[in-house]
């Protein structure tokens, strides 16, 4: 009995080797997020190639542009991934860069605030257990939502500087 006690926990630490060494591939290729806000869905990308496809979350009021602070609505343009953040309200997050100086502008003709802050996150700390239900619909204030199991692969997959293109 303890041979086979032995062995199973050998083909434990090779099995987690081998995700840890396909992860740290993954890592080092994904080169593009896209988000389609329309068909809520999200894809990691490298050289052209779709890696991962998620299910997604977005504001309440997710078709069109972010104009201002507040219209739960998330930007759609090419922006950077810019930080990560593991201290929030929120289970794990990567922040887009909006916005931009073409956002703070027209924000600015508009007499607003553009807002900020949008984020890739996962669901709201110790809540992470009613992803099933809240993934079905747009909850955030404009933010882009996995569940946290699809946020961890999503930290790990994809590095600060990356490019996201976000569309309706």
């Amino acid at each position: 009995m303890s041979r086979f006690i032995t062995a199973l926990i050998y083909c434990l630490v090779f099995a987690t080797q081998v995700q840890a060494t396909s992860t740290s591939k993954d890592l080092q290729e994904v080169d593009l997020v896209k988000v389609n806000k329309s068909d809520r869905i999200m894809q990691l990308v490298s050289n052209n190639q779709i890696i991962r496809e998620y299910s997604i979350s977005l504001g309440g009021q997710p078709k069109g542009h972010k104009q201002k602070e507040g219209d739960q609505r998330t930007p759609e343009g090419s922006y950077i991934l810019d930080y990560k953040k593991e201290d929030s309200a929120f289970y794990r997050s990567m922040h887009v860069s909006y916005p931009n100086a073409s956002d703070k502008a027209h924000a600015k003709a508009l007499g607003v605030s553009p807002g900020g802050f949008i984020m890739v996150h996962g669901q709201r700390n110790y809540l992470g257990w009613l992803a099933p239900i809240m993934q079905q619909f747009d909850w955030t204030d404009g933010c882009i939502a996995l569940t946290n199991a699809e946020m961890d692969e999503f930290m790990a997959l994809v590095s600060v500087g990356t490019e996201v293109q976000i569309q309706w």
